[in-house]
């Protein structure tokens, strides 16, 4: 109903939700891994994720789910995690690789036995070491042929392109074996281009000409361009138009940014615009987990309010959020339950809240119809008008369109620091309709001068 065309599932192998031994401070309830990013086996589907209760269970519905999404024209792309695995560090469980060949599977410090840490887990799989690289490449294929997904998100991708030093490789071998493998030919590849020891490798990640990846910086710079932050003009107008900066370079194209203002990880889009801290206390940490540099704004009152002027300001934000992100070149995202306003109370890492406050509630949607709707005609929108889809960027495509930037005036761009208005003007063959698109982040209203349509007497 929304239109979506896939869904990303986070991790759906065989994993310890009791693994956990914190409680919830304010309620006293154990606390479980809810999110599932401590895969035991890379084959296994999660047992308790099935109805049935017999042993095999989870493996027949696991592909009818796939068949029932697929015959409703809906993509399964798996998130994989191959960083690490739930064995900890090495004073913790052994469970499955750790008693196979632990200096095989684990990049280990030889003379202490203390393992390497870059996925913030305990533990670093040694994903370059060709026994290894087996075991995930044939992991991949299984979900391929037996399973039949299309795609796969790559959790901390970065370790998959470290040594068993843990040096950063240039060509990594396991990078370069998945995109050249004729298996997983026709499917997506998506990389979280970082990892948890400050690897960043957005837009300059070993790619192939296979991988794509998810563009945090086009999340980041999003975030501070609507929040009002100065100097974001240029910046959005790069976002806007697929990532150039980032991925032209080495022969990839708008499609390989995987565009998104939220995510599992951090705060929902409705939170993200109602509270400027984390709300973590829950977790049983103090307050000490999640990401402290969220680019959000409350608006005036931190979290749920009766004010409606900052409940209608709020709910204007997520509208704007939503815009920017479906109509920009590249592939949007969506967290689900944005669309129909979901909070997590603030909390912006939820992994371990198996409750109200990660579930998502259904009846929300008749709460919140107006921003379903809104969303569901974006991405309609989005999927009538092929100028919004480009497979090239701008200038590659031999002229089969034209892409201009205004500012309050037409072709006149302001790029200074002290800008919060753009216009994006877009316009293909003859008789195909032309798109412009305005953003203005300013605090106070501004009049826009409309650029003369070429085919048409006039805007609608």
């Amino acid at each position: 109903e929304l239109g979506v065309t896939a869904v990303e599932l986070l991790p759906v192998t065989e994993f310890d939700e009791a693994e956990n031994y914190r409680k919830n401070p304010l309620t006293g309830e154990g606390l479980h891994n809810f999110w599932g990013y401590h895969p035991l086996s890379f084959f296994a589907p999660k047992a308790a994720y099935a109805v049935d209760m017999l042993p095999d269970a989870q493996v027949r519905e696991f592909k009818e789910m796939v068949k029932a999404l697929h015959g409703a024209g809906i993509e399964v792309i798996l998130d994989m995690v191959f960083n690490h695995t739930g064995e900890g560090n090495q004073e913790g469980r052994t469970l499955s690789l750790r008693g196979l060949d632990n200096n095989v599977y684990y990049i280990v410090d030889q003379e202490s036995g203390a393992y390497a840490n870059y996925s913030g887990c305990g533990n670093t799989v040694n994903c370059n070491h060709p026994v290894v690289r087996d075991l995930i490449i044939d992991a991949l294929c299984y979900w391929v042929t037996e399973m039949h997904v299309d795609g796969f998100r790559f959790d901390l991708a970065s370790i998959l392109g470290r040594g068993p030093d843990g040096e950063v490789l240039t060509n990594p071998p396991l990078l370069e074996r998945i995109a050249g493998n004729p298996v997983l030919a026709n499917t997506k590849l998506i990389a979280e281009a970082w990892d948890a020891a400050g690897l960043y490798q957005v837009g300059s990640f070993p790619n192939f000409g296979r991988w794509a990846e998810w563009n945090g910086k086009f999340r980041d710079d999003l975030r501070c361009f609507v929040r009002g932050d100065k100097g974001m003009v240029p910046v959005l107008a790069t976002r806007l138009a697929g990532s150039a900066d980032l991925y032209q370079d080495d022969g990839r194209a708008p499609y390989h940014s995987i565009n998104f203002v939220t995510s599992h990880d951090g705060f929902t889009l409705s939170d993200l615009v109602s509270y400027e801290k984390k709300h973590n206390q829950a977790n049983g940490e103090l307050n000490a987990d999640g990401d402290n540099h969220n680019s959000s704004c409350n608006h005036g009152v931190e979290g749920d309010t009766d004010d409606p002027a900052i409940r209608a300001l709020r709910e204007k934000q997520v509208r704007n959020f939503a815009t920017l992100l479906i109509l920009a070149h590249g592939v949007p995202m969506l967290l689900a339950g944005d669309e129909v306003g979901r909070s997590q109370g603030g909390n912006n890492n939820a992994w371990c809240q198996d409750n109200e406050v990660s579930w998502l509630n259904w009846n929300a949607l008749e709460r919140n119809r107006d921003t379903f709707e809104f969303f569901r005609n974006l991405i309609a929108f989005r999927q009538s008008h092929a100028l919004l889809r480009p497979r090239h960027f701008e200038g590659e495509e031999n002229g089969e369109r034209r892409l201009t930037w205004h500012g309050r005036e037409t072709d006149q761009p302001d790029w200074s620091d002290k800008s919060h208005s753009l216009g994006m003007h877009l316009q293909g063959q003859t008789g195909e309709a032309e798109i412009y698109l305005i953003a203005h982040a300013g605090k106070d209203d501004a009049e826009f001068r409309l650029p003369r349509p070429d085919h048409s007497p006039a805007w609608r």
